[in-house]
């Protein structure tokens, strides 16, 4: 039996208020792949900020190699052999492919300077090797998202790390580009690299992994080979619960036109076009397509983050207008982003604080001044409902794991009491008991008389929770599917009919 290229034993990590890992032990074998599961705030990404040196363990033992350390930096980790794939990008945008793969270990000449000729070479070959197809010298902010996630895997390589974690690494990812993930991880582990990989779709754990460790509430529940235990099993142990239903039965009552979009077309002549469809009370309209059929800048559009050529978009019948995020609110709509780093949480603030953000004018008194009280009691009580794990409301948000960062977000737009309420990717990155509890929440909002638009790259989510789903392809409307007529095989059929 292969020696433990990793282990982890006994950490334990405290915070004020909560002991975020008691006495976890982790043992990872080269030359496989080792999942992590559990859900967001079971300590997993905590865990794993004590292995990289982000985190100082209390208590616990880092042996790798057969090797004791203590990381006090992730400077520490990489040179002792640990690589790290983040959830959240942290690429330098507007730098090139090269200089953020290199960053802070750029090759140099005999004067001490940057040698970039040699930077762009051995860029170019890394990403050859990985049958990557990225201009070595593109700015990294043109690029795409899963363009940008394939760099931050090409920079996690060729550090030739002998443990490799990777955090949630297909989140931005096209079927095809999941595939060439998986061939990239295989031919590392066929080398006796560790892999931990982190993810929250069950069918991909099966796929790639070869043991699996169960985390929950900072504990570790057990590890089990991939091939001794099924998704139900796994969802019983990470949610401490049957979970026989993955979707609730939404069985709302349609009522009337509550939106209208009338020949939308984008300012930009590659995205969207003459795009027009209705959302009605009690209704939730899945929104599907392959990367690049701009879903996102649809609503975004919709929602008034971007400027559209021409159409109209009515809300109870009434023309809005001017299409501005700010009239949109004011319209009863609420927009949960696709991306929360970026533009959904304010990291260095509060959790009352991201709670409260859209819906500060609703808890003024006669003067025009915050009844504070009032606001913090609500941000509390829609957070309880939520069931968002947080020490306390007084916590940076930026601290919480990305779940519970996404549960915060949709509490903030759950205050503003919206009649619609646009969702894009609202489970990305989120654990199978957080997700049925957001899906719960749908459904009682629809059952309340509310609209909802939900983008979602995961087929059985998109299915599960629509009435209707409609399907875009390369900024086209291709087709409306009722419930009764909706298949993968028709949405991935009109998702891939370009005209």
């Amino acid at each position: 039996m292969a020696e433990y290229a990793l282990e982890m034993i006994g950490v334990t990590k405290r915070f004020p208020g909560v002991v975020a890992l008691d006495e976890v032990t982790l043992q990872v074998r080269g030359g496989t792949v080792h999942a992590l599961m559990g859900e967001n705030g079971a300590g997993k990404s905590t865990l794993m900020k004590c292995l990289f040196g982000i985190y100082k363990m209390d208590a616990g033992k880092i042996i790798l190699n057969q090797k004791e350390y203590q990381f006090n930096s992730a400077g520490d980790a990489m040179k002792a052999g640990v690589s790290m794939i983040h959830q959240e990008l942290s690429n330098v945008t507007k730098r090139s492919v090269a200089q953020n793969l290199w960053l802070g270990r750029e090759p140099v000449n005999k004067l001490h300077l940057i040698n970039h000729k040699k930077m762009l070479t051995d860029t170019k070959t890394l990403l050859e090797g990985l049958n990557f197809n990225f201009d070595p010298g593109a700015i990294m902010g043109s690029l795409s998202i899963s363009q940008q996630q394939g760099c931050e895997i090409a920079k996690a390589v060729s550090y030739d790390a002998s443990v490799v974690v990777m955090d949630e690494p297909t989140s931005s990812l096209t079927e095809n580009e999941v595939d060439h993930l998986f061939e990239i991880i295989r031919n590392l582990r066929e080398t006796g690299v560790a892999i931990i990989y982190i993810s929250h779709k069950m069918e991909e754990i099966f796929q790639i992994a070869d043991e699996v460790t169960v985390m929950r509430d900072g504990r570790k529940i057990g590890t089990y080979p991939v091939n001794e235990i099924d998704s139900n099993k796994l969802i019983t142990l990470m949610v401490g619960r049957d979970n026989t239903e993955r979707f609730p039965p939404i069985d709302s009552t349609i009522g009337d036109v509550c939106l209208e979009a009338k020949n939308l077309s984008s300012v930009n002549p590659r995205s969207f076009k003459d795009i027009s469809f209705t959302l009605r009370k009690g209704e939730i309209l899945g929104i599907g397509g392959l990367v690049g059929a701009q879903r996102t800048e649809l609503v975004e559009a919709i929602f008034g983050v971007r400027t559209v050529a021409s159409g109209e978009v009515l809300v109870n019948g009434r023309r809005l207008k001017k299409l501005t995020p700010k009239n949109m609110i004011r319209a009863g709509m609420g927009f949960i982003t696709e991306d929360r780093r970026s533009s959904g949480i304010f990291p260095l603030l509060s959790v009352t604080v991201n709670t409260t953000a859209a819906s500060l004018g609703n808890y003024l008194n006669r003067i025009g001044l915050l009844r504070h009280k009032d606001l913090s009691s609500a941000a509390e009580q829609y957070n309880r409902q939520l069931r968002t794990k947080t020490p306390s409301m007084k916590t940076l948000v930026q601290n919480l794991s990305g779940g519970n960062q996404q549960k915060v977000i949709l509490s903030r737009w759950l205050m503003t009491l919206p009649d619609i309420l646009i969702m894009d990717e609202p489970t990305r990155g989120i654990d199978v008991g957080a997700k049925y509890e957001i899906y719960t929440i749908m459904k009682d909002l629809v059952a309340q008389g509310k609209a909802i638009i939900m983008v979602s790259s995961e087929m059985p989510e998109l299915i599960g929770m629509s009435h209707r789903v409609m399907v875009l392809c390369a900024g086209r409307l291709t087709g409306i599917l009722d419930r009764e007529e909706v298949s993968q095989e028709e949405v991935m059929r009109l998702a891939t009919q370009f005209s």
